[in-house]
C-alpha cells in the first residue's frame, strides 16, 4: 500500500489561510464562505480516496480543535493502514458511527454525564470477540474495525471493554455538530461506505503538541494524501443534500407594502422555521428574467423595535417596497440569525461593549465569538425550492453574495441596498465597510467622515423630507440621498460658523448666548 501511495503522483494544492480583517472584498466574501477550506473539489478527491481503502486528512476550524485527524473507513481498515496511524497519530483509535449502529451493537455511553469540552460521544471501548488475541496490536485493531462496520455484526460480537472506542456522531453529520466524528461518518456514507470511519488526531513531529494546518499540509504532500476541511464537506452537504421542508400550503400575507404570498419552511437540521415573502410567482426558473431577491437576516431589535444602532428594519421595510414597486420578486427572512449568528443575549452584550467604544467587530472578538457565523444554504435550498434560479441580490455584504452564488443559483446583478445613515449607525456601518468588505456606495466615506467631525442634531434619520427608505433601489434616488446627506452637513456647518460669529459678537459685548438660544449650535 505505501508502495502503491509513493508511486502515485504527488498532488499539489495552494492553501489560502484566513486573511486579516482589513482585507476588504472579494477576500472577506471567500474568507467568510468558505473559512480557511480548499473548495468542493478537496471534498470530491477525499471521497475518491476513501473509495480506494485510502486515508485522508480532515482539518476543523481554528476556533474549535484546530486540529487534523487521519480518517479511513473501518471497512478498509488494515494492518498497515491502523499501524501508520498508531505511529503518526496520538494512537487512541476512535471509530466514528451512527446512532441506528451504536443503538444495533448496544453501545451505552461511556459516563452518564458528558463533560468534554466538545461534548465528543464516546461509548464503552470495545475489541473484537473473535479474530483477535490481545486486541491492541494493529492487526487487532483492524479487525474489531471491520467487524464494527459489519452490517451483519451483532453486540454479541464484541467484548467490553477494549481498545477501540466507538463514537456516536450526531443526526445530520457536519451539518449539525462540526467535529471530526460526524465528518468521518459523511465521509464513509457520501462515497457509499458503511457509515463507520476511523479517526485519530495526527501529533506535531515534536511530540509536544498536535499538528497545526502548516504542519499537516507538509505531512500530506509527504505522505500523498488528500487533505480537506470540515468547512468544504459542509459546503459539500448543502450543495448535495436536502435540508430543508416544506411547511403546507402557501397563504396570502397582505402587509402595509402591498399583498404578498407567504411560505414557511422548516431546516431540518436544527427545526428553526423560515419564511418567504413571494411577489408575481410560481417561477419554474426558466422565464429567462432575474428576479429581484432579498435575502434578510432576522434582526429582532432593528425588525421589531426600530432600533437605530443597525441599518436592518430600514433595509428590510426598503426591500418590501421596491418587491411591490416591481411587481415580482422574493423576500427570504431567515430566523435564528440574529446579531450576525450569535443571537439576541450576545447580542446585546456586544451593544455594551460598544457602547464604551468598542467596534462592532471588536466587541464580537472580545466576547469570544465570531464575527459573522451565518450561513446561507438553508436560504439557497429555499430559493430553489421556490423556482429561483437567477436573481438579482440585494446585498450590501461579499459574504451574502457569494454564499449564495453556488447551490445551483446565479447572481445577474447585486442591486445596492441604500438607506440613509444616522448618528447612532453611522461607526457601526463604516466599520463593516473597513472590517468586513461591506459594499457601500461611493460618496458615503465622505458623508461618514463629515457627520464624525460635524455631529448630527439628534438621532433622526438626516434625510430631508419623510421616510428615505421608501424610495427604489435606484441609482437616482442613491444619488438623491448622498445630495440630501451632504447638503445638511453643509448646513450644519454654516450654522456652526454662524453660531461662532454670533457668539463671539456676544463675547466682545459682554455676554454669550445662553444654552438652548438660537446661535447655540444643537448637538
Amino acid at each position: 500500500a505505501g508502495a502503491a501511495r509513493a508511486a502515485r503522483p504527488q498532488r499539489r494544492r495552494a492553501t489560502r489561510l484566513p486573511a486579516t480583517g482589513e482585507q476588504l472584498g472579494a477576500d472577506v466574501a471567500a474568507r467568510t464562505s468558505r473559512g480557511a477550506g480548499f473548495g468542493e473539489q478537496s471534498v470530491v478527491d477525499a471521497l475518491a480516496a476513501m473509495r480506494r481503502g485510502e486515508m485522508v486528512i480532515v482539518t476543523d476550524d481554528e476556533t474549535r480543535e484546530n486540529e487534523g485527524d487521519l480518517i479511513i473507513a473501518a471497512e478498509h481498515a488494515s494492518a498497515e493502514s491502523i499501524a501508520f496511524m498508531v505511529r503518526h497519530t496520538s494512537g487512541v483509535l476512535c471509530v466514528g458511527m451512527d446512532s441506528e449502529r451504536i443503538d444495533a451493537l448496544q453501545l451505552p455511553q461511556m459516563v452518564s454525564t458528558n463533560e468534554d469540552p466538545k461534548m465528543t460521544a464516546f461509548t464503552v471501548s470495545v475489541d473484537a470477540r473473535t479474530g483477535t488475541t490481545t486486541g491492541i496490536s494493529a492487526a487487532d485493531r483492524a479487525e474489531t474495525l471491520r467487524q464494527l462496520a459489519r452490517a451483519s455484526s451483532t453486540a454479541d460480537d464484541f467484548q467490553r471493554p477494549g481498545h477501540i472506542f466507538p463514537l456516536r456522531a450526531r443526526k445530520h453529520g457536519v451539518l449539525a455538530r462540526q467535529g471530526h466524528t460526524e465528518a468521518a461518518v459523511d465521509l464513509c456514507r457520501l462515497a457509499g461506505l458503511a457509515p463507520a470511519g476511523v479517526l485519530c488526531e495526527i501529533v506535531s513531529a515534536d511530540g509536544q503538541s498536535m499538528a497545526r494546518m502548516p504542519e499537516l499540509l507538509a505531512f500530506g504532500k509527504e505522505h500523498n494524501l488528500v487533505v480537506t476541511t470540515i468547512t468544504d464537506l459542509v459546503a459539500y452537504r448543502l450543495r448535495h443534500d436536502t435540508i430543508i421542508e416544506q411547511i403546507g400550503p402557501p397563504a396570502r400575507m397582505p402587509t402595509k407594502f402591498g399583498g404578498f404570498e407567504a411560505h414557511a419552511f422548516r431546516s431540518l437540521t436544527d427545526n428553526i422555521e423560515h419564511i418567504a415573502l413571494c411577489k408575481g410567482g410560481p417561477w419554474n426558473g426558466t422565464d429567462g428574467e432575474p428576479l429581484l431577491v432579498r435575502v434578510h437576516s432576522e434582526c429582532c431589535t432593528g425588525d421589531v423595535f426600530g432600533s437605530l444602532r443597525c441599518d436592518c428594519g430600514t433595509q428590510l421595510e426598503a426591500a418590501l417596497r421596491t418587491i411591490e414597486s416591481e411587481g415580482r420578486g422574493v423576500l427570504l427572512y431567515l430566523r435564528g440569525q440574529e446579531g450576525r449568528g450569535i443571537g439576541l443575549g450576545h447580542k446585546i452584550r456586544a451593544y455594551a461593549l460598544q457602547d464604551v467604544g468598542r467596534d462592532t467587530v471588536q466587541a464580537n472578538v472580545d466576547l469570544g465569538l465570531p464575527v459573522d457565523s451565518r450561513d446561507y444554504g438553508v436560504g439557497a435550498q429555499i430559493l430553489r425550492t421556490l423556482g429561483v434560479t437567477s436573481m438579482r441580490l440585494m446585498t450590501n455584504n461579499p459574504a451574502k453574495y457569494s454564499g449564495l452564488s453556488g447551490y445551483g443559483l446565479s447572481i445577474a446583478e447585486r442591486v445596492p441596498c441604500v438607506t440613509a445613515v444616522n448618528s447612532e449607525n453611522v461607526k457601526y456601518l463604516r466599520t463593516k465597510q473597513q472590517k468586513m468588505g461591506h459594499w457601500l456606495p461611493a460618496g458615503f466615506d465622505d458623508v461618514f467622515n463629515e457627520l464624525q467631525a460635524v455631529g448630527t442634531p439628534d438621532a433622526t434619520v438626516i434625510v430631508d423630507g419623510a421616510e428615505p427608505a421608501a424610495a427604489p433601489y435606484t441609482e437616482a434616488s442613491l444619488e438623491e440621498q448622498l445630495a440630501a446627506a451632504t447638503a445638511e452637513v453643509a448646513r450644519l456647518r454654516a450654522l456652526m460658523k454662524a453660531t461662532a460669529a454670533v457668539n463671539a459678537v456676544g463675547v466682545a459685548n459682554g455676554r454669550a448666548n445662553p444654552p438652548g438660544s438660537e446661535a447655540t449650535l444643537p448637538r
